[in-house]
């Protein structure tokens, strides 16, 4: 603050500015004096705080730095000359007597002032701003680790726990008033609201302390103190899971349990191995990297191959499991465990230790499907020429038969995967042509038979009325495979069990009607002859 006052005579010509420093604190405040206080001081101070600039008479602005708790100060002037009167703050008061004055409740500066009046009238005025600084931190973090208890501005002691593989935390604290000044772990001078700072720890298990100190002028400093707790390093040595795939662990997983087997077939060439640590920071070696995944070739079929998994706690206790994978022998399994075909029924029926079956089908039948399973699907098949590979358990095959009335063999080889096999065969019976040229039913639409009908009587006779111009005949074939006709024309080819024909009868007259069934085999006849006899009017 510069003042400038009227200058009484001449001698007062020179001007003198004096600059003053920054001090400890950094309180950095100039006075500038245009002529020597027409009133001076002599002395001045003030409690408690200190003057920044130090008094001197030409000096007429300063500031003063308190505690945030201090309410009020003291202030103590002595006039150079004492006929000088004086006032502080508008009160008058004597030389060396202490003015007490309260500082501001509501603001952080008080302004205080000091007016010297000469005999002649002339005046001096000397300005003091004292300023309230506060030693409390507004904010205090830590990482990694979490303050306990949680920070407040008032709580100086915490604990923080970290872990073992923690090496450094960083630090950071903010100043409530950016003009106290922060040392020790975290600094920042006058003017900064926040510090930072790096902290390294001591080694597993023991435990770094911490401590801040905030500083303001002509006040006691408050230091908050941390103590960072870095934990031990840990004997966890166990896993946490351990899977085997193809197979599964026996006895189940248990972290206590470091024994186990896996069986897997003979086909198994190697096994992926899983094992996670309980302890992130232990290390896992052996026959499965410190990552937790390995692909383990095993040996040949019938042999086992043991993997072994060591897990090194960070405290340096090791524990080491053990997983014995057997692979299982080559099968010796040559069985079928199911055999089909179409068309046609096995005799005997299927069973796997019976090797030799026959099939009857009939004089049509050109072709038969044989279905045929494997005990063991690793094993080999093969039907005929078909050939069924190891891993499909299901084969077909179509065998063609030879002519009516010959026996077509078939057989199918089990290989199992040892190498033993085992044939197993059908004899397919196709039936010769059938010489079957009966009639199994004969019936006529007017009269009656005579005789009754029998299939081994050929001739038969008939008699209508008058009135029946026409007679129809229905014939029913013993064989449905052999064809029927009449009157030269065939009424009921191969496949057709039933023909009919109807003839025209003349008055008076007796009409033969010759049905001719001629047998599968295309030589076997026979003929059917109904003689019918219709009377003139």
């Amino acid at each position: 603050m510069k003042h400038v006052r009227p200058i009484a005579g001449p001698f007062w010509s020179a001007v003198l500015v004096v600059a003053i420093g920054v001090s400890s604190y950094g309180c950095k405040d100039s006075a500038s004096i245009s002529d020597a206080p027409i009133a001076p001081l002599s002395s001045l101070t003030i409690t408690p705080g200190s003057l920044q600039p130090s008094f001197s008479t030409n000096t007429t602005s300063y500031t003063a730095d308190v505690a945030a708790t201090v309410t009020t100060v003291t202030v103590t002037a002595g006039p150079k000359d004492s006929t000088t009167t004086m006032t502080i703050n508008g009160v008058n008061t004597g030389p060396g007597q202490p003015r007490i004055i309260s500082l501001n409740q509501s603001g952080p500066t008080t302004d205080i002032t000091i007016v010297l009046t000469g005999q002649t009238g002339n005046q001096s005025t000397y300005d003091i701003v004292v300023r309230k600084v506060d030693n409390n931190l507004s904010a205090l973090t830590i990482t990694p680790g979490q303050l306990v208890p949680a920070f407040t501005p008032s709580t100086l002691a915490y604990g923080v726990d970290v872990a073992s593989g923690v090496t450094s935390v960083s630090l950071s604290a903010t100043k409530v008033d950016p003009n106290a000044v922060m040392s020790g772990a975290v600094t920042a001078g006058p003017g900064l609201t926040t510090g930072q700072a790096t902290i390294p720890l001591n080694g597993p298990g023991t435990a770094t302390d911490v401590s801040i100190t905030v500083a303001v002028p002509n006040s006691d400093a408050k230091t908050y103190t941390i103590t960072v707790h870095r934990a031990a390093l840990s004997s966890n040595n166990n896993l946490s899971t351990l899977i085997v795939t193809p197979g599964s662990l026996s006895p189940a997983f248990d972290s206590n349990q470091l024994t186990y087997t896996v069986d897997v077939g003979s086909g198994i060439t190697s096994v992926d191995v899983t094992a996670t640590k309980a302890d992130p920071d232990a290390v896992i070696s052996g026959d499965v990297p410190n990552q937790g995944r390995a692909t383990i070739p095993l040996d040949g079929p019938g042999t086992n191959k043991v993997v072994s998994v060591t897990v090194t706690a960070p405290n340096g206790n090791s524990k080491t499991y053990r997983i014995t994978v057997n692979r299982a022998a080559l099968s010796k399994d040559n069985n079928l465990s199911a055999l089909s075909v179409t068309s046609g029924t096995l005799t005997p029926a299927f069973s796997a230790g019976t090797q030799a079956y026959t099939v009857d089908v009939a004089t049509a039948v050109t072709a038969v499907t044989v279905t045929a399973t494997k005990s063991d699907p690793n094993a080999v098949m093969s039907i005929g020429s078909v050939t069924v590979a190891a891993g499909t358990a299901t084969g077909q095959a179509t065998i063609t038969l030879m002519g009516p009335g010959t026996t077509t063999s078939e057989s199918i080889t089990v290989t199992a995967p040892d190498g033993t096999p085992k044939t197993y065969t059908i004899g397919v019976n196709r039936a010769a042509p059938s010489t079957d040229n009966n009639l199994s039913k004969l019936t006529v639409s007017a009269g009656s038979l005579v005789p009754a009908f029998a299939s081994g009587t050929p001739n038969y006779s008939v008699d209508v009325s008058a009135a029946s111009d026409t007679i129809t005949v229905s014939a029913t074939k013993s064989d449905p495979n052999a064809v029927m006709s009449a009157s030269g024309s065939v009424i009921a080819a191969a496949g057709i069990q039933e023909g009919q024909v109807t003839v025209p009868l003349g008055l008076g007259m007796s009409t033969p009607v010759a049905i001719t069934i001629t047998a599968q085999d295309g030589i076997s006849t026979k003929v059917y002859t109904l003689t019918v006899n219709r009377p003139a009017r």
